[in-house]
């Protein structure tokens, strides 16, 4: 069978073998909390990537307050038992290991891609100034759509993980699946990125930049989700660092600028100035050993954005 058959047919099975279970606790209780404290997107993989089955049991393993939003309200215990009596119930490991041919032949596709195009050590050096010590991993949502998150977690006594969790779509022009480098990158660099405005003295000096951001492109954040100020920062640094990363890996300069575009057309309007900061971050690492100590100037280049656009349109007003 070809590989787009292959596709149309996992989807198939997976609604047939799991139309029984639609109703089970697990799936019953997981609604309840998805729909009070706002369970989506990265906050379902950061639970993902937090889980590990052993001797047929679902656990979690490392720290819980390292999952992101409404999961410190909810009953992690509760979770993990209703978690491991769908597993059970459902019968998911015989599904799983029905469908590893499958599982197998994507990743033949995209394990060459990733090696090659992915460098671990840009990340630790750019945002550290360190040498690389964190672990990179891909995980393919075979059901998860066209989302993409970035996620991490860090178990006891070892180097700290951090994961591109990459929606599964296919190519009908190609028959092979996407596998956008930006957009790899893109989520690697969440996990360097996020931490940095959970700092107080970081949010304190961001939050009024950010809700400004976010009122200036307010449709377009409200489009994509990115209804939260500190969403808006958070993806402006780690597009504005996708780019830089591009530019520093010798990827085509065209492609940049045409990604760099398609950031601007998105309602990151300030991309162009954020990218030229972030450039001069790179160019000064004798004074910023992290981009943690260039932070300030990241807020007052946006805020400088900000306050150039108001003149502007002061002036317009003025004629």
């Amino acid at each position: 069978a070809d590989i787009n058959s292959l596709t149309v047919n996992y989807y198939k099975e997976t609604k047939e073998y799991f139309a029984d279970y639609q109703q089970h606790p697990a799936i019953t209780y997981f609604r309840e909390i998805r729909n009070a404290y706002g369970l989506a997107y990265e906050r379902v993989t950061s639970m993902a990537v937090h889980l590990e089955i052993v001797n047929d049991k679902v656990r979690f393993v490392g720290n819980p307050d390292e999952l992101p939003g409404g999961w410190k309200y909810v009953n992690i215990k509760k979770f993990i038992k209703l978690l491991g009596k769908f597993y059970k119930d459902s019968h998911f490991h015989e599904f799983f290991e029905q469908h590893k041919p499958f599982y197998e032949e994507y990743l033949k596709f995209y394990q060459p891609v990733l090696l090659s195009n992915i460098h671990p050590e840009w990340y630790s050096r750019f945002f550290y100034g360190t040498e690389q010590t964190d672990l990179f991993c891909t995980i393919i949502g075979f059901n998860y759509g066209s989302r993409n998150n970035g996620v991490w977690r860090q178990l006891p006594s070892q180097s700290r993980e951090v994961f591109d969790v990459m929606g599964f779509q296919m190519n009908p022009r190609k028959g092979l699946p996407y596998c956008m480098i930006d957009v790899v990158v893109h989520e690697y660099a969440h996990s360097y990125v996020n931490s940095l405005l959970e700092s107080p003295q970081n949010a304190t000096m961001m939050e009024s930049v950010g809700q400004q951001l976010l009122q200036l492109s307010l449709a377009a954040m409200n489009r994509q989700a990115y209804g939260e100020w500190h969403i808006v920062i958070n993806e402006s640094i780690v597009r504005a660092a996708v780019i830089i990363y591009l530019m520093d890996n010798g990827f085509n300069q065209n492609a940049v600028q045409v990604i760099m575009q398609n950031e601007v057309n998105l309602g990151f309007l300030w991309m162009p100035e954020l990218v030229a900061s972030l450039q001069n971050y790179a160019a000064h690492r004798d004074q910023y050993k992290t981009l943690n100590d260039y932070y300030p100037e990241i807020a007052r280049c946006l805020q400088k954005y900000l306050d150039d656009k108001s003149s502007e349109s002061q002036k317009a007003l003025q004629q």
